[in-house]
C-alpha cells in the first residue's frame, strides 16, 4: 500500500530528528509522567498514543481545573464567555452527558452528577478524517488525529461527524480574546475547527502534554498502548475501565478507570 505525503513527510521528519541526536526513543507512559526521566529536546515516540483518566484520583481535589487552564494557555485557547461561541480542547461534563450507554437506575449517585474531563478521543477509526474534504485533518501512524490550520476552509462536516462534540469553531477572531499569547504556538483565525492534539508539539520536544504535566493528582496517564510495559497498559490491566459510545465503532483511545 502506498504511502501517503503527509506521513511520509512525517515519519521522515523523525527519522532526521533520530539520526541527529544518535537514537530514536521508543517511550511509554512512564517516560512522559513528567519524572525527569525524558531529556527535552528528544522526540517522544509511540507506535499508539493513548490516554488513561482515573477518575477517583481526579475527584480528589474536587473543583480542580489545572490541566484545563495548562492546555488552553499553552496553545493559546481564546477565553469567549459565550457558549454558543465557546472554544475548547479539554474541559468537563457530567457523567450522564458523557456517558449516555452507561446510564441505569442503579449508577452511583457519585457518578452519576460527576463532572468528568472529556477532549478528542484519537479515535483509531475516525469519522472526522474521512469527511474532511480538504484533507485538513488526518490520523498520524501513532493515531494522533490532527489539524491543518490552513487547509481548513471552515466546512464543520468534521464538527458534525464527531460524535463526541470534541471540536470547536472560531466563530471570530479568536485572538482578542487570547489574555496571554505564547509566541511558541500559533493562534488561529476566525473560520477554523481547532482541538486537542495530544500536545504533538510537546512530544516532538520530549514533553509530555500539558495537562499531564499540570497534574498534580496523577489523574492522567499518557503513553503508548503497544508498549506492554508502560503506565497506560499497566492501568489497564489492573482497573476497570470504559469508553465514550463505544458502540458507534470509532475505537476511542482514552480511558476512563472507574
Amino acid at each position: 500500500m502506498a504511502i501517503k505525503r503527509r506521513d511520509f513527510c512525517w515519519l521522515a521528519g523523525l527519522s532526521v530528528v533520530g539520526a541527529a541526536s544518535g537514537k530514536v526513543l521508543s517511550v511509554g507512559a512512564e517516560e512522559t509522567s513528567g519524572s525527569g526521566s525524558t531529556l527535552i529536546g528528544e522526540p517522544l515516540l509511540g507506535k499508539r498514543w493513548a490516554m488513561v483518566v482515573d477518575l477517583q484520583a481526579c475527584r480528589k481535589e474536587e473543583g480542580c481545573r489545572d490541566c484545563i487552564k495548562a492546555c488552553h494557555a499553552t496553545h493559546n485557547v481564546p477565553d469567549l464567555d459565550d457558549p454558543d461561541e465557546e472554544v475548547k480542547w479539554i474541559w468537563k461534563e457530567k457523567f450522564h452527558h458523557a456517558f449516555p450507554d452507561q446510564e441505569h437506575e442503579y449508577l452511583r449517585h457519585d457518578l452519576r452528577h460527576e463532572e468528568i474531563l472529556v477532549f478528542c478521543n484519537h479515535c483509531d477509526n475516525p469519522p472526522c478524517t474521512r469527511v474532511c474534504p480538504t484533507q485538513a485533518t488526518w490520523k498520524r501512524p501513532d493515531g494522533i488525529v490532527m489539524m491543518d490550520w490552513h487547509r481548513c476552509i471552515g466546512c464543520r462536516y468534521c464538527v458534525a461527524a464527531c460524535p463526541y462534540g470534541s471540536r470547536s469553531f472560531n466563530w471570530r477572531d479568536p485572538r482578542p480574546f487570547i489574555d496571554e499569547t505564547r509566541t511558541d504556538f500559533p493562534t488561529r483565525t476566525r473560520g477554523v475547527v481547532e482541538k486537542c492534539t495530544f500536545c504533538d508539539e510537546r512530544l516532538a520536544q520530549g514533553r509530555p502534554p500539558a495537562c499531564v504535566e499540570s497534574c498534580e493528582s496523577k489523574c492522567l496517564i499518557f503513553g503508548d498502548l503497544e508498549d506492554a510495559d508502560s503506565a497506560v497498559r499497566e492501568a489497564l490491566r489492573t482497573r476497570h475501565a470504559i469508553r465514550r459510545k463505544p458502540g458507534l465503532g470509532t475505537q476511542p483511545e482514552v480511558y476512563y478507570l472507574v
